[in-house]
């Protein structure tokens, strides 16, 4: 008796080993290996986390993220409460009117929509709305539903008649960030992509600009600006960067000529894209090697 016991504790050693072992190798899979291991019913709710692949993670035994089993019905909420729960779709591709426009004026003051409010749900409005959408951790859709349109209400004013024609855009105030409010700083935003000169804490300039993408993002911190330089050429892309005000390695802050052609429809190898060329201009003039240069959400 003492044997087979012995034998089964080192069988259960092993099998316990062998889970830990898979654990600890569970990572981003391929297709081909996560379509080869997914031989269980997955649970019946959908998610509506953003599909980033960390919100809804099953774990090696079987288990999903919140501890219930794959296995268990009662631990998946039932369809009709998981369409309960899903935000309505209010306006999505083909739409046309005023709320359409409304939707692209607001859009616009917090920088993801950049042509006239035609009140047509197109492409651009489509992009405009991802854009938004995944920036604030919402289902990445490019429809308009309940939660999306709530959360740009929040964040905007209701738009004026000349914004509603395209002729002006009224951005929300940008709350500087505290280590902006001493000295020559260039203050940057990312939540309102907006780039203030401040000098003693007094806002001198403002101005629009973009960044890198996610695979090449630009970094958040302090910095100080170390070299100036009017005609730049990017020596990795061969691309003009006029007006140059370098502040970590290889990023800076530049005009770009696709900023102003594009918008936001594209991105920086991670530079601080600055689409008004005159502005920029004359801060370059002002700007001093040594001058703080702050990146903030």
């Amino acid at each position: 008796m003492r044997r087979i016991h012995l034998t089964t504790v080192i069988a259960r050693t092993l099998a316990a080993a062998t889970v830990l072992t898979v654990t600890a190798a569970c990572g981003a899979q391929s297709d081909k290996a996560a379509g080869a291991a997914d031989q269980k019913p997955a649970a019946a709710a959908p998610s509506t986390a953003p599909s980033d692949g960390t919100a809804n993670d099953n774990k090696a035994d079987g288990s999903t993220a919140d501890g219930a089993t794959e296995a268990d019905p009662a631990s998946a909420p039932s369809a009709n409460s998981a369409a309960k729960s899903a935000p309505k779709i209010l306006m999505a591709t083909g739409a046309k009117g005023a709320q359409v426009q409304e939707l692209q004026a607001r859009l616009a003051q917090v920088g993801w929509f950049d042509d006239t409010p035609t009140g047509t749900y197109g492409s651009v409005t489509v992009a405009a709305v991802k854009g938004f959408q995944s920036k604030r951790g919402l289902p990445t859709t490019g429809s308009a539903d309940t939660a999306t349109l709530q959360r740009l209400a929040d964040m905007t004013t209701k738009p004026t008649r000349d914004e509603l024609a395209g002729k002006a855009v009224n951005k929300p105030k940008t709350k500087l960030d505290k280590r902006c409010m001493t000295g020559r700083v260039l203050c940057i935003s990312k939540t309102t992509r907006t780039l203030n000169w401040v000098v003693n804490g007094k806002v001198l300039s403002s101005m629009d600009v973009r960044f890198g993408s996610q695979y090449t993002p630009t970094r958040e911190g302090t910095f100080k600006v170390f070299l100036k330089s009017k005609n730049h050429v990017s020596s990795i892309y061969h691309t003009p960067m006029p007006y140059a005000m370098f502040f970590s390695g290889g990023q800076a802050v530049h005009y770009s000529s696709d900023f102003a052609k594009r918008g936001y429809a594209g991105a920086s190898h991670g530079c601080v894209n600055v689409r008004d060329k005159a502005k920029l201009a004359k801060l370059f003039d002002q700007v001093k090697v040594n001058d703080k240069v702050v990146i903030y959400w």
